[in-house]
């Protein structure tokens, strides 16, 4: 009897001990994998691809040259194209020029007009031949402008042909333009579908690249877990390396789906038992050790 005591208080010792544990504090709301914004670059242009040497795992930056591919066609239509302007430009004709002569004799026939004119007021000479002065007068004028309306028609014409050709040429300085293969982003040469010296055909996937330094963890969480999270929070985020190894980062909130979707089977939520999830991204600047794929914990 006299053990009773002691007992008592052992028992009591051990329910505060497993009461401590059920109410530890889990080490996270919701897992997820690391993703990151992966971009397939595609080929704008047919031709062979001289120059490709980029390869997997190699860091590019946005703009970076990475390829190209052959342009010697696209140069040869350019000549074609500049020397079909000048052309049209040489045959331009030069309005002044050409209506120069007409217009003399118009002056002088206006001249013969005017003199006319006096003599027959004065009476000196019959009213007949100031008729005929102002008669050749006109038909001066008149073909005085039909010449102009035919060299404008004709210029305006050139003009037009020489405005096509430029249209064409800056079309294929487009087109040479394409032909220089950019990065459309920084990040890292993920997969590779052409080598060089391969024919590449216009919208053939060339190579895929992800941005592995602003990396995000999809993560899925309860509708009993909205209320505690918004857009634009700071989180905690774990990378899980295996056998309890684990890093901590800094995340934020990005993105919360407006739709719920049916709990994915690789996902684990504070409630399993949840059969609708909402899915939600956080961001994290990536130190080098993060993967694509790799498992990570996010706390709230």
């Amino acid at each position: 009897m006299k053990y009773r005591p002691f007992l008592t208080l052992c028992a009591m010792a051990a329910l505060l001990l497993i009461a401590s544990c059920g109410e530890k504090e889990k080490e996270f709301d919701a897992t997820g994998t690391f993703e990151s914004t992966e971009t397939t670059v595609y080929a704008e242009q047919s031709g062979k691809l001289i120059n490709f040497g980029v390869k997997e795992g190699d860091e590019i930056s946005a703009g970076q040259e990475i390829g190209l591919i052959d342009t010697t066609q696209i140069w040869l239509k350019i000549k074609q194209q500049k020397a079909a302007r000048d052309v049209f430009s040489t045959q331009k004709p030069d309005l002044e020029k050409q209506i120069a002569a007409t217009r003399q004799q118009l002056d002088k026939a206006r001249r013969e007009q005017k003199r006319y004119s006096e003599l027959v007021r004065d009476g000196a000479v019959p009213s007949k031949m100031l008729d005929d002065a102002t008669s050749q007068v006109k038909v001066l004028q008149k073909q005085l402008e039909a010449q102009v309306s035919s060299l404008s028609t004709q210029t305006k014409s050139l003009d037009k042909q020489m405005a096509a050709t430029d249209a064409q040429t800056d079309l294929l300085y487009d087109q040479l333009r394409k032909c220089h293969i950019l990065s459309p982003a920084n990040g890292i040469v993920l997969e590779k579908y052409a080598e060089q010296g391969e024919f590449a055909t216009m919208s053939k996937p060339l190579l895929k690249i992800a941005d592995t330094k602003k990396m995000f963890i999809r993560a899925y969480v309860t509708s009993t877990q909205l209320k505690s999270i918004k857009v634009g929070q700071q989180v905690k985020v774990f990378a899980d390396y295996g056998d309890k190894q684990k890093k901590e980062y800094k995340g934020k909130v990005t993105w919360i789906a407006n739709n719920s979707e049916f709990t994915p089977k690789t996902i684990l939520t504070d409630d399993e038992r949840a059969d609708l999830v909402y899915a939600i991204k956080v961001a994290v600047d990536n130190d080098g050790y993060i993967k694509i794929g790799m498992y990570g914990e996010v706390k709230f």
